[in-house]
């Protein structure tokens, strides 16, 4: 397993590690298979979705903060329920092709790590599954 280390920015932003990735995979001379990644916090997750668009980025963001506001009003004492389900609604992990020493993802889709109580230092842990 190895462990990518980000920082995030901001209490909420999407961070692409596409290309991170694909420089792990090469540096570890992984060319077949797939990635395995895991967040492993409660108030971060991992999604694939479009990279090229930014603006998507932001709606994505814009939608999570009305589906999960903060300061609503919830029992846990941090504060931070909204991130708790943000978190929940992206899911921790995520299984992706390697062929060639790529990603094999389709057009547009980049990975992001979605941080939702920042900014931190957070781990995506990526392991090979052999092909």
């Amino acid at each position: 397993m190895t462990v990518l280390e980000v920082d995030t920015g901001g209490r909420e932003a999407f961070i692409d590690l596409t290309r991170r990735l694909e420089v792990l995979a090469g540096a570890e001379g992984w060319r077949e298979g797939a990635l395995l990644l895991h967040c492993p916090h409660t108030t971060c997750g991992l999604t694939v979705n479009e990279g090229a668009d930014p603006d998507v980025q932001h709606d994505l963001l814009a939608r999570l903060r009305r589906l999960a506001p903060s300061g609503g009003g919830d029992r846990h004492a941090e504060g931070n329920s909204d991130a708790h389900l943000k978190a929940s609604l992206m899911g921790c992990g995520l299984l992706l092709p390697l062929a060639e020493g790529r990603l094999r993802l389709g057009t547009w889709q980049a990975v992001f790590l979605c941080e939702f109580d920042g900014p931190r230092r957070r781990q995506v842990w990526v392991t090979r599954l052999p092909g």
